[in-house]
């Protein structure tokens, strides 16, 4: 069975966006945004709900001349991506395939590792999670949606990296 990973950047109040929905508090400097690159190509397959995978779409047709996120575009364009919604009529990206909830992804897990994006989506499959990658930003939110899947789990802190932006990776697995 492949792994599971929870990854995103979160507020240190454990947000993924502020209370208007608003993601740009965690707009990633070059070194962080460097690690995602590095990050999301260990992967091949990317799990998301429907607001997640409608921010990233962005990736689709954005070009630049900045080398980091010209990678992240090029990269994002080519790897498998699974939609997970009930209300999307169509997905409007390559590579993408629509679902209409998880039922196949123990299927997919048999198959290799993915990562889900989402809390709302990972609570789903909790049980199924096996690590939680996060990027702690150096910021106070106030509200917003909650990172943490409402699920009790127990996990194991496997490593940390410190940017000099003072964001924060921490990798945890879940314990056995």
């Amino acid at each position: 069975m492949g792994r599971l990973v929870l990854a995103g950047n979160v507020s240190l109040d454990g947000y993924i966006n502020d209370a208007e929905g608003n993601i740009d508090f965690s707009d990633p400097d070059d070194e962080v945004h460097q690690f995602w690159n590095d990050f999301d190509n260990r992967y091949d397959t990317h799990v998301y709900g429907r607001r997640l995978y409608e921010v990233m779409a962005f990736w689709e047709t954005y070009d630049s001349d900045n080398p980091v996120m010209a990678e992240y575009g090029a990269m994002w364009r080519r790897q498998q991506k699974i939609v997970v919604s009930s209300t999307l009529e169509s997905v409007s990206t390559g590579n993408t395939t629509l679902w209409r909830d998880l039922s196949g992804l123990p299927d997919l897990l048999a198959q290799g590792d993915a990562t889900i994006g989402g809390p709302t989506l990972a609570a789903q499959v909790a049980d199924l999670l096996t690590d939680i990658e996060l990027v702690l930003v150096p910021v106070m939110l106030g509200g917003g949606t909650a990172f943490w899947p409402p699920v009790r789990e127990t996990f194991e802190f496997v490593e940390s990296t410190a940017f000099t932006s003072g964001q924060v990776h921490l990798h945890y697995r879940k314990a056995l």
